[in-house]
């Protein structure tokens, strides 16, 4: 996978996501295509795509308009129609609307040390037949703001820091009251926490203010004068709940919610490796916490045969739904506002190919 880059100085919503659409209208047509037959398979009806994505857009548009100008302006520089952006960008909450459940997704480590920003490492696990090329876009907003994040094209965010040393954590959960009808696009709400917050506080209120129907736990950090923070927002159609650190500064999470309440809606079943990655990631503290993000990502070296698959490989056996791959592994740099990631999962990490944008 290439990790392709991206820097606008339009702060126009439109004409930023028309910018965005034309210089990358290959890879938004890629994922087009690939999340259409993804559907397929998993049991979406082709016909449903068109509504489903244009009630994202309506959604969104509610939430967040700039957010939903920003998407209008993709479709129009890739040249693609409106609901195609919105299914992209609804692509969780339609997969929910079938119960598509995968065995795979992410692992995301925080450790708040003392004082400095907290030091944070993320997997970003998806099918390993999805499209060779990802994206980092460096943007601002009208209000000034300057976000950097990480996302796959045609889709308004997932992982990413504002100068305000503000950042996002992105893992996908699972409820039984996923996929009642079309929410709020939760990749969407990952960049309406960049754009908008400018502290702990403004981050986790913009999150929960989202109504969702796919659940997600979105983990905020910040780097402030009152020390470094982090929280995870656990968001779900059966409702919000936010997970601190443990006593010692160290907040995990990986694809089975941890709040007791909404664990009670869990759909993730007990023999799922989210279970066994967060056990094994506990176990790793000391790498976690490192001030050198390399050894962090060597906390997250943890195959299938050590215990639980945190650096995830496809088993060619299994059909494309079915098979998982951790294709990149993303860490932020909360005092300088960068991302820092190498292109592939942590056992083919070196300072090599260690990359900062």
């Amino acid at each position: 996978m290439t990790v392709r880059r991206f820097e606008t100085t339009q702060t126009d919503p439109f004409l930023r996501g028309e910018e965005l659409g034309r210089a990358f209208a290959d890879g938004i047509a890629a994922n087009i295509a690939g999340y259409t037959e993804l559907f397929e398979v998993v049991g979406v009806a082709a016909d449903d795509l068109p509504a489903l994505g244009l009630t994202a857009i309506e959604r969104l548009a509610s939430w967040r308009p700039a957010l939903a100008d920003e998407l209008h302006g993709l479709a129009a520089g890739s040249g693609r129609a409106a609901w195609e952006l919105g299914m992209l960008n609804a692509r969780t909450e339609i997969l929910a609307t079938v119960g598509a459940i995968g065995e795979g997704e992410c692992s995301t480590s925080v450790y708040l040390p003392e004082t400095g920003a907290p030091r944070t490492v993320q997997t970003w696990d998806w099918h390993d037949v999805s499209n060779d090329d990802t994206l980092v876009v460096r943007s601002r907003t009208a209000e000034g703001r300057e976000v950097r994040y990480f996302t796959e094209f045609g889709i308004l965010g997932k992982i990413g820091v504002n100068n305000d040393g503000v950042g996002v954590h992105f893992n996908i959960l699972n409820h039984a009251e996923d996929g009642g009808g079309m929410g709020v696009p939760v990749h969407a709400v990952a960049r309406g926490v960049l754009d908008g917050a400018g502290t702990l506080e403004e981050a986790v209120a913009i999150a929960l203010s989202a109504e969702v129907t796919a659940s997600t736990v979105l983990t905020i950090v910040a780097a402030s004068a009152a020390g470094p923070q982090a929280v995870s927002v656990e968001l779900s159609p059966g409702g919000h709940a936010t997970v601190l650190p443990s006593d010692g500064g160290l907040l995990l999470h990986t694809n089975h919610f941890l709040d007791d309440r909404l664990a009670a809606g869990e759909l993730v079943p007990g023999t799922s490796s989210s279970y066994r990655r967060l056990d094994r990631l506990r176990e790793r503290r000391a790498s976690l916490s490192s001030s050198d993000p390399l050894r962090r990502v060597a906390g997250m070296l943890i195959h299938e045969a050590d215990g639980a698959p945190v650096c995830c490989h496809p088993d060619p056996h299994l059909a494309f739904e079915h098979r998982w791959q951790t294709l990149l592994t993303i860490s932020l740099d909360l005092e300088h506002a960068h991302l820092q990631f190498h292109e592939g999962g942590p056992c083919t990490a070196s300072r090599e190919s260690w990359q900062v944008f």
